[in-house]
């Protein structure tokens, strides 16, 4: 029945999100969660939390919240802009930040929701290709623009832009705004939040999916001086203004505050990572450098679609990107000691 669509709704092409499969014998690599549970004391708060005060609506402003992620990144609380997990944020981004006018600037491959957004919100785009060693040159991207934003580490490769370049960059581009997606920066980067005072152009998002191991939680942030800030915020009380719920603040705080459990969890993916980034080298993968928690690799006599299917006949899913360039590369979630026993043993036998 889409003759009732609006007629924008037949000519969006959405975002396919990673397998969520519902069997527990998976070994699941394929989405870039934290293969360990969340902080205890977040889960103590949340428990806590739900109490008969969720028959109120929960602070629109998330002023606690804020506070303590100011704390964490050496900001003002009113530098700090919290949403539905950062996919939210970055789609206020989008309508409050970038300019119909002139080509938003984004990495060729990289997070797909980019391009998603920039049709839902009417943003002419411009592409600028990776180099040849998939990394992403920033002097390409010292043109006019409408607006510039890419991942670091970018994603689906993994490989960090070091900050120097980010903060040339901002120099060059000061009339319009740098968003820096930091998705998976707590795994082997340096935020550019320390770059915030220096440069009202730049705006840095976060989540606590990945390095927070709340995923399920849905909590995203975005750093910048306080005019951009002003900004999300305008669209984000001209859509929705009570977006985080008592639970997910009381969560995302705990979570924040327990820095032990961090450092302790954060240490254990990055060892992971580069113990399994060896042993897919011994078996003659190319693996590309990667500050994320995940690793992108090829096999130079595998299609990357056969060893998929492979893997998924032995109850390990990994994610495949059917796209140019990148075809033969899959992305692989650094799990648990054991699920990358699992995934290196499986592809002994795949491989012979």
């Amino acid at each position: 029945m889409s003759r009732f669509w609006n007629p924008l709704v037949a000519e969006l092409s959405p975002y396919v999100p990673g397998e969520q499969p519902q069997s527990r014998d998976l070994v699941k690599l394929n989405t870039n969660e934290m293969p360990y549970g969340p902080s205890g004391r977040a889960l103590a708060a949340m428990r806590d939390a739900a109490d008969e005060n969720l028959r109120l609506y929960p602070d629109p402003e998330s002023q606690v919240l804020r506070a303590m992620w100011a704390q964490v990144q050496g900001l003002e609380p009113e530098q700090v802009f919290v949403g539905n997990g950062s996919d939210e944020v970055l789609a206020h981004c989008f309508k409050a930040l970038f300019q119909p006018d002139q080509a938003l600037l984004f990495p060729d491959i990289s997070y797909s929701f980019y391009p998603v957004y920039a049709r839902f919100f009417g943003l002419s785009f411009t592409p600028v290709p990776l180099d040849q060693q998939l990394r992403i040159h920033l002097a390409d991207y010292r043109r006019d623009n409408g607006g510039i934003i890419f991942p670091n580490p970018n994603a689906p490769t993994g490989v960090l832009t070091p900050l120097a370049e980010i903060a040339e960059l901002l120099t060059d581009n000061p009339d319009s705004v740098v968003v820096v997606d930091e998705a998976y920066i707590d795994f082997g980067g340096e935020s550019a939040c320390r770059l915030i005072p220096d440069f009202p152009n730049l705006l840095v998002v976060q989540t606590l999916s990945k390095s927070r191991a709340l995923a399920g939680l849905r909590v995203g942030a975005a750093f910048g001086q306080e005019h951009l800030i002003e900004g999300l915020s305008r669209v984000k009380n001209s859509f929705n203004s009570y977006p985080l719920d008592r639970i997910s603040q009381a969560g995302a705080t705990a979570a924040l505050q327990d820095t032990q459990w961090f450092e302790d969890c954060r240490a254990r993916v990055i060892d992971c990572r580069e113990q399994l980034q060896a042993r897919l080298q011994g078996l003659g993968f190319e693996v590309l450098p990667s500050a994320a928690n995940f690793l992108f690799v090829r096999h130079p006599d595998h299609r990357g679609s056969d060893l998929q299917a492979a893997l998924r006949e032995r109850d390990i899913i990994v994610r495949h990107f059917d796209k140019p360039r990148i075809q033969e590369f899959l992305r692989i979630t650094v799990g648990s000691e054991s699920d990358c026993e699992a995934l290196t043993g499986a592809l002994q036998a795949i491989l012979g």
